[in-house]
């Protein structure tokens, strides 16, 4: 199974931000500690290209993230400053989905991005710590390349995937189902070809009885050819931005359920961590962990 890590490519924050840079860092170490003994092989993807960038994006916006000329506000929707390592890693981030939905549909199975999951980068603006819509730049690059004519976006991250729906309204050949919580971020939440907004305290049982419910019909209405899974590990309990009450089994499970009706009904995923913010770091690693080591097992016994 192939894994594109891009936690090299530093974002400089300043001293207390409350994005968890670190967990990046630990996770491909733990990953690569197992690599071997999992079947992994560890790749380090290149960037996005500007052509891949503008077929999700606004190319006056992609132009001027590079150029260093977002507004203050522009800059505070994100909730990162502007940096050369900024532009740099956001492209890479990026560039890791295409290059894992791009090994995924070459093997018919699953491929994986350390990173990514950046959902709430609209069309020409970015939010929520999300520069690039890496699901979108990833699905529009294997439909241009025709490698697949339709795509579905699994989005279980605990935020409504506003980005990618927005971006996505008027395109059927990209088909966004997510479950998330009802009252968190973001306050305006375009509608989605399947969404499931969930209550705050939704826990274990709760969430796996809607999700056994919602995701064989969004498998089924997408008619697609492949797969992006958005696995944020936010949904935890001890999450401080996600309101849920998922357990890091709960969690496993989701994995394992997404995993095999996709492999079930013939799709080809790539995983992408998405968000965890969780007060302790390790948390956030166990959690994505556990989604590479799943997706690892799967492609072992396919």
């Amino acid at each position: 199974m192939d894994v594109f890590y891009t936690h090299h490519f530093v974002l400089p924050l300043p001293e207390g931000h409350r994005f968890p840079m670190a967990k990046y860092v630990r996770l491909y170490e733990r990953v690569a500690a197992q690599a071997e003994a999992l079947g992994i092989d560890l790749h380090e993807p290149e960037a996005a290209s500007v052509a891949d960038l503008e077929r999700a994006h606004d190319a006056d916006y992609v132009a001027r993230v590079a150029a260093g000329e977002l507004t203050p506000r522009e800059l505070s929707r994100i909730g990162f400053p502007w940096s050369p390592g900024m532009v740099e890693r956001s492209r890479r981030s990026s560039g890791a989905t295409v290059a894992a939905l791009r090994s995924a549909i070459g093997d018919g199975g699953v491929a994986v991005n350390l990173a990514g999951g950046t959902h709430h980068a609209h069309r020409d603006r970015g939010g929520g710590y999300c520069v690039f819509n890496d699901a979108v730049v990833a699905a529009r690059h294997v439909q241009a390349h025709g490698l697949a004519r339709r795509v579905l976006v699994i989005d279980l991250d605990v935020h409504h995937g506003d980005g990618t729906a927005s971006i996505c309204a008027d395109d059927p050949s990209i088909y966004t189902f997510s479950m998330h919580g009802a009252r968190n971020y973001p306050s305006i939440k375009p509608a989605g070809d399947l969404d499931v907004p969930l209550p705050d305290g939704c826990g274990d049982d709760e969430y796996l009885a809607l999700l056994r419910m919602h995701l064989p019909l969004a498998i089924a209405r997408s008619g697609a050819d492949a797969t992006i899974y958005l696995a944020g590990a936010d949904p935890y309990v001890g999450d401080r931005l996600g309101h849920l009450a998922l357990s890091k089994a709960g969690l496993e499970e989701r994995d394992r359920r997404v995993l095999s009706q996709c492999r079930t009904a013939g799709l080809p995923v790539a995983i992408a961590m998405a968000g965890g913010y969780a007060e302790q770091v390790e948390d956030i690693v166990d959690i994505h962990e556990a989604t590479v080591r799943m997706a690892a097992r799967l492609c072992a016994t396919s």
